[in-house]
């Protein structure tokens, strides 16, 4: 018994890497970030401390909840119609596709979905930003072909069409995540079981039942996965709008990089990150005692 204890003492010395490297990535920038949110500073003079001054100001400042309120939205966008459209072409490609063709052909379709996961950001938001141009974009293009030119938009240039043309450019964009997630986890449902139900007469969303009961750990990880994601998104706002027109497609992320560079409010960017911060890490706690009691129930 003794030399089972000692010899897993040993495996301790393999965690320091990994702990040094959180400390300098994590948690020394975190604690830094903390307390420089209570600061009024510029970047370049001393900065003055003004205690909670800065957060006082997040929670009365009306832009910071228009982006939060934007980032709710994006939550559907990233998060819930990925999630549901992934679950729904995975067991349709796993459970039709692969038997009536063959393996192959569902991974080809897996992988054309998975595709704009692997494109650099800034090369899909120009792609976008060509697509969507009021002038010369291939939407509007199309539409007037068709005859649907009452339909045109400046769609990134409007506040009423900004967000929602966001948010269908990141439904494309993320679908391909829980889409490989998924059919993974199928891998994990015995097709005996999907069988018997069919020769019971079972329908396909009796099917996605029985699916669904089985891979719910994988719909856990990617509901909590993609909605940090949502909450953490950038570069997508960035390359295509800018938080524009007016604040009608900002975020929190955007807005606190507006003030750590652009207005050289870096106290007030730091309370904004560190409050969002504070929300992910509740809801990941959140997210992970749900997970568990599932688990538990189960």
């Amino acid at each position: 018994m003794k030399k089972i204890e000692k010899s897993s003492q040993g495996y301790f010395v393999f965690l320091i890497p990994g702990l040094i490297l959180f400390l300098i990535v994590i948690a020394f920038p975190f604690i830094a970030n903390l307390g420089i949110s209570l600061t009024k500073w510029n970047g370049v003079k001393p900065p003055q401390f003004v205690g909670f001054a800065n957060y006082h100001k997040v929670f009365t400042d009306a832009v910071f909840w228009a982006a939060f309120r934007n980032n709710l939205l994006m939550i559907i966008a990233v998060t819930i119609i990925p999630t549901i459209l992934g679950l729904i072409l995975a067991v349709f490609l796993f459970d039709y596709v692969s038997t009536r063709f063959n393996m192959k052909v569902a991974s080809f379709f897996r992988a054309g979905y998975y595709l704009p996961q692997i494109l650099p950001v800034a090369i899909a938001g120009v792609v976008w930003g060509w697509i969507l141009n009021p002038g010369y974009g291939a939407l509007n293009w199309i539409l007037t072909r068709v005859g649907l030119g009452a339909f045109t938009h400046n769609w990134l240039g409007e506040a009423e069409t900004a967000l929602p043309s966001v948010m269908g450019i990141m439904i494309w964009f993320q679908i391909g995540y829980p889409l490989v997630i998924f059919m993974s986890a199928l891998q994990r449902v015995d097709p005996q079981i999907l069988e018997a139900a069919s020769l019971d007469g079972a329908r396909w969303r009796h099917r996605m039942q029985i699916v669904i009961s089985v891979i719910i750990p994988e719909i856990s990880v990617v509901v909590l996965t993609t909605t940090i994601a949502a909450l953490k998104i950038f570069a997508q706002i960035y390359v295509l709008t800018r938080g524009g027109p007016g604040h009608a497609t900002i975020v929190p992320s955007y807005f606190a990089y507006q003030n750590f560079f652009e207005k050289a409010r870096v106290g007030y960017g730091s309370a904004i990150s560190t409050v969002m911060t504070i929300i992910i890490l509740a809801l990941t706690v959140v997210f992970i005692k749900l997970q568990l009691k599932m688990q538990e129930d189960e």
